[in-house]
């Protein structure tokens, strides 16, 4: 099937095809045809990198009114790096569609400049829940004229603490828009906002309803001594030399003790812990994607929002506390149809762990020896 068939607008899919996107995902199949032709609150559960941007992006740039000045349309996103992308992708699909314009804040930058640049004509803010906020306060945006709200990876947004100044929009705009929502996990918390903000008669959609986790990715892992888990993870750097990756840490303690272990081993490591300022964040990560360091060592939440391409794998020097954590973390390799490795380090109390994510996730673990 293609994206014609699917009613993609022609100037919109050779945008697409000029990116190289040609045929689509299975959330872009199910999404798009309903998101075109029909304006309806929609809930799509599908894993991070099924192509959600374009699932969403190319209906909402199909609806908007590119001769009306007036913002048309809302993009949330957890992250900085998330809504950047969002914005860039958006930018890229229009390339051959009427003059759209869709811009992006977020904190970490001067409140005062985004304003500025939000005073031109602007069809599509993509925005941090905190900064939106912020400028709602300043009345430097007005979401009263807004058609569509989406709320991208929102399970990240609450688990970051989003919660109140997502209702605090969503009830803003309540009753003129429609919302929707995509969202790899559906925590309690994101149930009560979806009774509370979305139409009980909202589409609903699950791709890969058994399978929270990319069916690309292998999942193994090492059972062996805290000890000696630092030699564990450099015999498979050095069998993995070509490759990318990021490791993964529950703690900023642990993901500083690593970086310093591995640059004193001369690896091309960065460090993304939560406490770092913006600054530092973007250059590591300008850093990464430039291919100018071949690992990452990242906290969960550090990683909020990261979209590097044709990372070969994900590893897990400390499991996380949560499932859902698990499937953000391995959802970071094997995007846009690639494969890619999880590799978990584990003590042999953590077994039971390992068996405990099989079954609520529904993945099979490799045990390497």
């Amino acid at each position: 099937m293609s994206f014609l068939d699917l009613g993609v607008p022609k100037a919109l899919n050779m945008g697409l095809k000029e990116m190289g996107i040609t045929s689509p995902t299975k959330i872009q199949e199910q999404a798009i045809p309903i998101l075109l032709n029909s304006a309806t609150d929609f809930i799509g559960k599908a894993q991070t990198g099924t192509g959600k941007t374009a699932a969403f992006g190319i209906p909402l740039l199909a609806g908007i009114d590119a001769n009306n000045p007036k913002t048309q349309a809302l993009v949330l996103a957890p992250t900085r790096e998330l809504g950047q992308q969002i914005a860039k992708q958006l930018f890229k699909f229009t390339k051959h569609t009427d003059k759209i314009f869709a811009e992006s804040v977020y904190g970490g930058e001067k409140i005062d400049r985004q304003i500025k640049r939000l005073q031109r004509p602007t069809h599509i803010i993509v925005a941090t829940p905190g900064r939106l906020i912020d400028l709602l306060e300043k009345k430097a945006v007005d979401i009263s004229t807004i058609k569509t709200i989406v709320m991208d990876e929102a399970d990240e947004m609450l688990s970051m603490g989003f919660k109140k100044d997502l209702t605090t929009i969503l009830s803003k705009t309540k009753g003129k828009r429609n919302v929707w929502l995509f969202s790899a996990t559906m925590p309690a918390a994101l149930n009560e906002i979806i009774n509370s903000y979305v139409s009980k008669d909202a589409v609903k959609i699950t791709v890969d309803k058994n399978a929270t986790v990319n069916k690309n990715i292998d999942h193994n892992f090492v059972v062996g001594e805290e000890a000696s888990k630092l030699d564990t993870l450099t015999y498979f750097l050095k069998t993995n030399k070509e490759s990318r990756g990021i490791i993964f840490t529950k703690t900023k303690v642990a993901a500083r003790i690593l970086a310093k272990q591995l640059l004193a081993k001369n690896y091309e490591v960065g460090l993304l812990e939560g406490e770092m300022t913006q600054k530092d964040r973007d250059k590591v990560m300008r850093a990464f994607k430039n291919k100018k360091l071949q690992y990452l060592v990242s906290t969960d939440v550090a990683a909020r929002g990261i979209d590097v391409d044709n990372l070969a794998f994900v590893v897990h020097y400390q499991l996380p506390d949560q499932f859902e954590y698990y499937t953000h973390r391995s959802g970071r390799t094997a995007r846009a149809g690639k494969t890619g490795v999880s590799l978990a380090l584990i003590v042999k109390q953590e077994l039971k762990t390992i068996r405990a994510l099989e079954s609520e996730l529904g993945i099979r673990f490799n045990q390497i020896r």
